[in-house]
């Protein structure tokens, strides 16, 4: 398979997301150390209690003990705030940089990508992939660090108290582990099937608030619901396999303790008959095998967050890996100003192999000239002028900008003088006066009321009471066809472009509407 279909191992992990933030991890490592080295002062302390000061009746020591114990519970609170307000910090702040890296990414992407993907599915990879970051860079794997570093230092202990009992811990301690590494390795596919399923769910409900007008006036509310329904449950019964997976872990985490707990209850008491363990040593010994036993059950959930993680980063990857819209090796002629002269050679493009919508289409469209291309509904003519935007590449032929292949010039460049309207052009919600300025937002009031003059927009506007200054809702919903085109039409006036392209663009019109706009673009020609 492709690079994009690879999982991100442990190493790219650690080289892209916490090698970078080695000093916080450290400093976050260094404090779990310190919090973990403290919360063992309790069961040590436990053994002095009941095998020195409550048999020699040593009130000295009590107090010590005492403020020893209040110590380490105050060093263990104020290490696992410090913990909480910087590594929680940072993974917010590294899940933040990751969203704009994909937002950045995907709209570098060709526009096929987003023609075969739901808006609302391209949002929830934006914004729900990566959040499970926060457990590589956050608490999460220094808490499953400093878990490893609790339970290895409470096995030595129990060592020294009693290799005997220790043994015993150590059998179903190491069963678990063979559980938790398989349940882990299942797991991982869920989650990363999780995501897709739920990106789906998203963008269907995205498209169905989007088209609410549509499904009300086909009475189609019940459709609707069925398929939001099944969509639902599809999340469910991949939230339902997980949630069994980590129940397994749990539950074995479960019997590991009761195994334990059972097995040092009869060994310890035994012992304690036999004169060969004191109560103290028991009482500690216990303490301890929780302090080993409790991370080994808390990593059991790390590792189902870790999993998580990584099933987001594998999606996120495969965005990533993808080859964005501007190839810099094979566009690399860099054209500042341009005459705008188009010409097509022999152009074929299809969207389905075999099937073309445009077969060895050539014309001239000189700069200066108006070419205007006539056909029936299907015809093709948004396709060329979607050839024209470079929105898509043709699959045969050659089209040209001033005598240079389209093909080989940075896109960044040649759209800095393109203007384009479509058929149906997209609003922003917010203002008229911030749709019109999208184009250049740094342009003066002069040339915005030139470009609303020469669109007619004013003819609508002067009746609001904010004029241009009227929100319009999503996608311009407040507003007529006619009158979002024409607020599209000064969009591209006032980006003052070398070539327009005009898609139908007064399809939306009235005759008197339409009779000023063409006027007002003769003039801007």
């Amino acid at each position: 398979m492709s690079e994009a279909k690879q999982s991100v191992t442990l190493k790219q992990a650690f080289k892209e997301f916490i090698w970078p933030r080695r000093k916080i991890v450290f400093v976050g490592l260094l404090l779990i150390v310190v919090s973990r080295l403290a919360s063992l002062v309790l069961p040590g302390a436990t053994k002095y209690l009941l095998d020195d000061v409550i048999v020699k009746k040593d009130l000295h020591m009590l107090k010590v003990l005492i403020a020893v114990v209040a110590g380490s519970i105050l060093v263990q609170s104020v290490t696992s705030y410090m913990l909480t307000k910087i590594l929680s910090v940072e993974a917010q702040l590294l899940i933040s940089q990751l969203r704009i890296k994909v937002q950045k990414k995907i709209l570098s992407l060709p526009i096929s990508y987003f023609d075969n993907n739901k808006s609302g599915a391209l949002v929830s990879r934006i914004m729900n992939d990566v959040e499970g970051v926060r457990n590589l860079v956050g608490t999460g794997l220094v808490q499953l660090i400093g878990g490893l570093l609790t339970a290895v230092i409470s096995l030595v202990l129990l060592i020294k108290i009693s290799p005997m009992m220790t043994f015993y811990v150590l059998v179903p301690v190491a069963l678990f582990a063979v559980v938790a590494a398989k349940a882990f390795t299942y797991i991982r596919p869920i989650f990363k099937m999780r995501g897709v399923i739920n990106a789906d769910v998203t963008g269907r409900l995205t498209e169905s608030i989007n088209g609410v007008r549509v499904i009300k006036g086909f009475n189609a509310e019940e459709q609707e619901n069925k398929t939001f329904e099944k969509g639902v449950e599809q999340l469910f019964l991949n939230v339902k396999k997980s949630l069994t997976s980590t129940a397994i872990i749990t539950s074995a985490a479960a019997l590991l303790l009761g195994l334990a707990s059972a097995g040092i209850m009869g060994i310890g008491g035994y012992m304690i008959i036999q004169g060969k363990l004191t109560f103290g040593d028991f009482i500690a010994f216990t303490l301890y095998l929780g302090f080993m036993i409790a991370p080994i059950v808390q990593m059991s959930n790390i590792g189902s967050q870790l999993t998580e993680a990584f099933a987001g980063l594998d999606r996120t990857q495969e965005i990533m890996n993808m080859a964005p819209e501007n190839d810099d090796v094979a566009r690399t002629i860099q054209l500042p100003s341009i005459k705008g002269d188009i010409k097509f050679e022999d152009v074929t493009f299809s969207y389905e192999h075999g099937k073309e919508v445009v077969k060895g289409i050539s014309f001239d469209a000189p700069s200066g000239s108006v070419t205007a291309l006539v056909g029936t509904s299907g015809s093709g003519k948004t396709t060329i002028a979607s050839l024209a935007a470079s929105f898509i590449t043709p699959d045969s032929g050659t089209i040209t900008i001033d005598g240079i292949d389209l093909s080989k010039i940075t896109l960044s460049e040649y759209r800095k003088n393109l203007g384009v309207v479509l058929q149906d052009d997209f609003l922003f919600e917010g203002t008229i006066r911030e749709n019109i300025l999208f184009a250049r937002p740094q342009a003066g009031e002069e040339n915005l009321a030139k470009a609303v003059s020469a669109a007619y927009v004013n003819e609508f506007t002067d009746r609001f009471e904010l004029g241009l200054d009227t929100v319009i809702g999503e996608r311009g919903i407040k507003l007529s066809g006619g009158q979002r085109q024409r607020i599209a039409i000064a969009r591209a006036i006032l980006a003052d472009p070398k070539i327009i392209l005009l898609d139908e663009a007064t399809s939306s019109l009235d005759t008197e509407s339409e009779a000023l706009i063409q006027q007002s673009l003769n003039e801007l020609m």
